[in-house]
């Protein structure tokens, strides 16, 4: 058994590289439009198409690399693989930062891809210092690191981004490098010697997840919502800051704080309404709440032809966050206890195809319905395509994952327990008694 204090340093500082990665990411996102027009000379219809290329690489060097880094984290140990993927990423963003050509951004973005998998095996690291009692809390912070980091990250780009549209990646590269030096001299090793296995090539398999779905009764219905999902949401990272400087004519520093306001909105769904709805109405009717308004959040982007409209979009459907931990449970219900690490590798596999597909789809909705030869000038149409997606999804829910489905507590507590924390924090901060949730 790991002392307490072994382990409260594991997890700040896996959160805190986990939580500066993320920045990293997040803190190009409002200057892609400028930077990519200025490196490629092409309008921002082609800059669009250009930078759905780009993510696509970025996500299929994930589905590719993930079980392989998994893999080798398992032989190696925790420790050097995350510090090798934080190097890498830095690396990748000073290329970015430098590059004088379209194809060397493909070079930095394979290796952001490379380095982008060891989510996995952060994932891992948290495990190995966890128990029954307290893993779901601990990966909670997986959680809350992407929803600040999102949310953080654009506003940052945003305000570098002023600067020029280079800056940010300088800065990206910056994060990064910091982020190393910390590890190197901070981060301990998880994996005992005694614990660890020889690598085996058949083992890495980007595809060994998928096949296991066929395995469990029904969660096909769950795997296929989980795809329509995960595809219409790639829309945001997708052109998000494109549809915003073409429709609008938002500088990066106003598109990252439109960002950094949606990343707000989710998080406090997350911490404070979730953890209330689920109890009273139940997971299934909270997926079918979140599900609705997902649909109706990208049906109010397609239609905002004013800047303003972005932000009572936001706001009137925050609720879309509720989608995830709910369709999460009830996945979970659909497997016994020993098969839910392999359902975990197998929605994995589906949110990596989905980041495959969605870039490339959405940019280049964007680039023929902005582009002259448009039958109609409609910068929307990328928002409209996901919410078909996310109707289909919806109908699905509906007709085929059945209302009565029993879910054992240990799943509901997994789902909601990192927003259950949040606000229990919260209201002893304010000296507010709360009656604790069953099983707590």
């Amino acid at each position: 058994m790991r002392d307490e204090k072994f382990v409260r340093r594991g997890l700040f500082l896996v959160f805190l590289i986990l939580f500066l990665d993320i920045i990293g990411i997040a803190i190009i996102v409002p200057v892609l439009p400028t930077y990519l027009e200025e490196l490629t000379g092409s309008d921002i219809s082609e800059a669009a198409i250009d930078g759905g290329w780009l993510l696509l690489v970025y996500a299929a060097m994930q589905f590719l690399f993930a079980p392989l880094i998994g893999n080798l984290s398992d032989r190696f140990g925790r420790r050097p693989v995350l510090l090798a993927s934080v190097f890498t990423f830095a690396l990748d963003n000073l290329i970015c930062a430098l590059a004088t050509s379209y194809w060397m951004l493909f070079i930095g973005r394979v290796l952001a891809g490379i380095s982008g998998a060891s989510f996995g095996t952060a994932s891992a690291y948290i495990a190995d210092i966890s128990h029954d009692g307290n893993r779901a809390k601990n990966f909670g912070l997986i959680g809350i690191a992407f929803g600040t980091g999102f949310a953080l990250g654009p506003v940052l780009g945003g305000l570098l981004g002023e600067l020029g549209p280079r800056v940010p990646f300088y800065g990206a590269a910056a994060l990064s490098f910091v982020n190393f030096i910390l590890g190197v001299f901070l981060l301990p090793e998880t994996l005992d010697r005694a614990n660890r296995r020889r690598f085996e090539w058949k083992r890495a398999n980007p595809l060994g997840a998928l096949k296991q779905m066929r395995n469990y009764p029904g969660i096909g219905w769950v795997g296929l919502v989980f795809f329509l999902f995960w595809l219409a949401h790639s829309v945001y990272p997708a052109v998000w800051s494109f549809v915003s400087n073409y429709r609008y004519g938002w500088s990066e520093g106003q598109i990252g704080l439109s960002l950094g306001i949606f990343g707000i909105g989710g998080a406090f769904v997350m911490a404070v309404i979730l953890p209330r709805v689920v109890p009273r109405l139940g997971e299934w009717r909270t997926a079918v709440l979140g599900l609705t308004f997902t649909t109706l959040g990208a049906i109010g982007y397609a239609g905002a032809w004013q800047g303003w409209m972005i932000y009572a979009v936001i706001i009137a459907t925050a609720l879309e966050s509720l989608v995830d931990p709910p369709l999460r449970s009830i996945a979970a219900a659909h497997v016994p206890p020993s098969a839910q690490g392999e359902l975990q590798g197998a929605l994995t596999s589906i949110g990596s195809i989905t980041t495959i597909i969605g870039p490339l789809v959405f940019t280049q909705a964007f680039g023929y319905f902005t582009s002259p030869s448009a039958p109609v000038a409609f910068a929307g149409a990328p928002y409209a395509l996901a919410s078909c997606f996310l109707v289909g999804a919806l109908v699905v829910f509906l007709l085929k994952i059945p209302r009565s489905r029993a879910v054992g507590p240990q799943g509901l507590e997994e789902a909601i327990e990192p927003a259950a924390a949040a606000v229990a924090a919260a209201e002893e901060a304010e000296g507010i008694e709360q009656p604790r949730m069953h099983g707590n």
